[in-house]
């Protein structure tokens, strides 16, 4: 019984323990986070958007945090605010969007309208700065005018008439651009001044490759008018084309052939080809071939080859004529005749033309036989003879020497008279400078 006593002794006490310990806990209330009431958020939003503007015609429900818009709005701009602006609002647990856009033409129009009336008002706001940038840009153009009209001092730049025009055009265009960069600067443009030149410059872009050709044409043309190669009649052979120069414009040179037609050469092709000017020196050689029998003394044939060139008097003595020797065959020698004239006096061909006849009637006065074609003959049939070699003779010429008679060998001005009569009737621009007539040439 004693056990039994303090077992249910111990065992109340135990359990005593422990009932004041679950007692003994923290009896402090547990706080809950206040929750904004629905009128309070609706309120709230409310006020957001009158201090905004522009949401005059949402309707506003709020219900358990969760907000609905209704109503109808300007654009989907306004649309997307008021919501943004609701979802942002304190105690907002979600927005639902039930807002609707007006399918009016005026009122589409409505904010273009509004945005036009701000633009009115900025202008009038502005007019005094207006007024003082277009005084600066009619200024820029009376100036850039005037700078045109008074040109001397381009005269003083060693430029051709097209390089002194292309200076004179990009000297007032920069004074235009310096003016309109200076007005709109003063209208606090700066932004469209990036914009005008962004687009410029792209627009500068299409425009080279679009006009690539002419304006690489029109650059050749202010080079070759500086560089001067040629002038208004001299002959040149350009690309295997070969005539007189008629003019040069900005975009072409103009050659009349030596058969009277008129040859445009883009001036790109002129500076990128081999030009060569047969007129810029006066004194021009020609030769020509002569071919003679190997029976006879060379030397022989040399000295008189030379004496009948001096006879022309139109090969100059100095340069010296000259007679070698080019190439030995089997039945003939070549000899190549040389000798110089001036150009500027006598017709090449005239000279050179005059030159063989001179030649020929010498060589034929003197016995010098020229070479006679030998053929060979081989007969198919076998009881003929072996093959034999046929000379051809040809009949012996009844030719009487004659004395030299005085040609015409002056220079040809067919092709000049030309080129003065086209530059007379054509209106077209020439950057060469004419040369004096010949009539008032001493």
């Amino acid at each position: 019984m004693i056990r039994f006593f303090f077992a249910s002794a111990l065992l109340l006490f135990t359990c005593s323990i422990y009932a004041q310990d679950g007692s003994s806990g923290n009896n402090t209330p547990i706080e809950v986070e206040k929750i904004t009431s629905d009128t309070a958020i609706k309120n709230r939003i409310r006020e957001i958007y009158d201090a905004v503007g522009g949401f005059d015609s949402i309707e506003i429900t709020v219900k358990s945090g969760v907000v609905t818009l209704s109503g109808e709005v300007s654009t989907s701009k306004v649309q997307n605010d008021a919501v943004s602006l609701s979802e942002r609002t304190d105690g907002v647990v979600l927005t639902i969007n039930r807002l609707t856009e007006p399918v009016e033409i005026t009122s589409q129009f409505a904010p273009a309208y509004e945005k036009l009336q701000q633009m009115g008002r900025g202008i009038v706001v502005k007019l005094p700065l207006l007024g003082a940038a277009l005084i600066i840009l009619l200024l820029s153009g009376y100036f850039a005018r005037l700078v045109g009209q008074r040109h001397r001092w381009l005269e003083r730049l060693p430029f051709s008439s097209l390089g002194k025009q292309l200076a004179l055009r990009a000297v007032r265009a920069v004074i235009v651009i310096v003016g309109i960069l200076l007005a709109l600067e003063l209208l606090d443009a700066t932004a469209i001044v990036g914009a005008v030149m962004g687009a410029a410059g792209l627009a500068g872009l299409a425009l080279g490759f679009a006009f690539k050709n002419i304006v690489e044409n029109y650059l050749a043309g202010v080079l070759l008018s500086t560089r001067n190669p040629f002038e208004i009649g001299d002959a040149v052979e350009i690309d295997g084309q070969i005539g007189k120069i008629a003019r040069l414009t900005s975009r072409d040179t103009v050659l009349v052939t030596l058969d009277g037609n008129h040859l445009r050469i883009p001036n790109a092709k002129v500076m990128n080809s081999v030009l060569l000017n047969y007129s810029r020196n006066p004194l021009r050689r020609f030769d020509f071939y002569v071919g003679v029998s190997t029976e006879f003394d060379l030397a022989e044939v040399k000295r008189i080859a030379l004496e009948t060139l001096r006879k022309n008097p139109a090969v100059l003595d100095d340069p010296v004529p000259m007679v070698a020797i080019d190439n030995l065959g089997d039945s003939s020698v070549q000899v190549r005749l040389f000798a110089w004239l001036d150009q500027s006096k006598h017709s090449f061909l005239k000279v050179k033309s005059e030159s063989i006849r001179l030649i020929k009637e010498a060589f034929d006065e003197a016995g010098i036989e020229m070479p006679e074609p030998i053929y060979r003959v081989h007969l198919r049939d076998s009881a003929a003879p072996a093959p034999q070699t046929v000379k051809v003779e040809k009949p012996e010429s009844a030719f009487v020497p004659t004395p030299v008679t005085e040609e015409d060998l002056s220079a040809d001005d067919s092709i000049d008279d030309q080129i003065e009569a086209e530059a007379l009737e054509s209106g077209e621009e020439n950057l060469l400078k004419p040369k004096p007539s010949r009539e008032n040439s001493p």
